[in-house]
C-alpha cells in the first residue's frame, strides 16, 4: 500500500450523507471502508462491509484487518436512524434500535477504532449529532435523546484522547434531502428551517467541507467542539 494512504472508515456509508462523504473522501486521495446494514448497492468508489455498529462484536469483526494497519487515519459515525413521534407513542422496540444505532453503535465504532488509533499517536474522529437537539423539536424526543448522548460522548471522549494526538468532534446539521427525511411533512421541515440562523436546507456538501476540515492535519488543535451547520 502507498505510505502516504490514509484509511478512513466510514459508518452508514452505503447512502445518503454517509455515501456522499465517502465519495468525496475517495476523491481527496483516502481509501474508504465503509460499513452499512444494507450493502446490496452497486458501490466502486470504495468498499463497503455489512456489519450493524450496535454489535460491537461485528464491528470488531469486521474491522479486524485494520487493527495493525499503519495507514489507519480515522473514523466518522454517521449512521443512524429516526422515529418521527411522541415518545409516549413509540413503541419500545423502536426506542431501544433507536439508541443503540444512534449512540450505542457510535460508542462501540469510536472506543474499538480509537484503541487502534492510540497506537500510532495520531487520528481523527468526527461523529453525528442534529440540530435537533439545541432546538428541542417536539416529536423527536427520542432521536434527541440519542443524539445529545452522542454529543456528551464526543466531548468526554475528546479529552480521552487528546493525549494521543486524536481529535474527536460532532457536526450537527440542519434538515438534508436524504432518506432520514423522506416522510416528514414538507411544512414540518420548514419550520424546522426557520429556526435555524442560516435559513435554507444544507446540502451534503456542505457537510463534507466542514468533515474534510476536521480531517485535516492542521486541525490538530480543534476537539470536542459540536458544530452546528445552519446555526442554532
Amino acid at each position: 500500500m502507498d505510505s502516504d494512504m490514509r484509511t478512513l472508515v466510514i459508518t452508514g456509508a452505503s447512502r445518503g450523507i454517509g455515501a456522499h462523504l465517502a465519495r468525496r473522501a475517495v476523491e481527496q486521495g483516502f481509501r474508504v471502508v465503509g460499513l452499512a446494514r444494507n450493502t446490496s448497492q452497486e458501490i466502486s468508489a470504495y468498499e463497503l462491509r455489512r456489519c450493524d455498529v450496535a454489535d460491537a462484536q461485528a464491528v470488531q469483526k469486521s474491522l479486524e484487518d485494520l487493527r495493525r494497519d499503519d495507514s489507519l487515519y480515522g473514523l466518522i459515525n454517521t449512521a443512524g436512524i429516526a422515529s418521527m413521534n411522541l415518545a409516549v407513542m413509540t413503541p419500545p422496540e423502536t426506542i431501544q434500535r433507536i439508541i443503540f444505532t444512534n449512540l450505542i453503535g457510535t460508542i462501540n465504532c469510536s472506543s474499538i477504532v480509537g484503541k487502534w488509533l492510540t497506537k500510532q499517536k495520531r487520528g481523527r474522529i468526527v461523529n453525528f449529532s442534529t440540530i435537533a437537539v439545541p432546538l428541542g423539536l417536539k416529536g423527536e424526543s427520542v432521536y434527541v435523546a440519542s443524539k445529545a448522548g452522542v454529543e456528551g460522548f464526543t466531548r468526554s471522549f475528546a479529552r480521552e484522547m487528546a493525549d494521543f494526538n486524536i481529535t474527536v468532534n460532532a457536526v450537527a446539521p440542519g434538515p438534508i434531502e436524504t432518506n432520514l427525511i423522506a416522510k416528514v411533512p414538507p411544512e414540518k421541515i420548514a419550520a424546522i428551517v426557520e429556526r435555524q440562523i442560516i435559513q435554507r436546507m444544507a446540502e451534503p456538501e456542505d457537510v463534507w467541507k466542514v468533515v474534510s476540515m476536521l480531517l485535516e492535519p492542521d486541525a490538530r488543535m480543534i476537539t470536542g467542539q459540536i458544530i452546528n451547520i445552519g446555526g442554532v
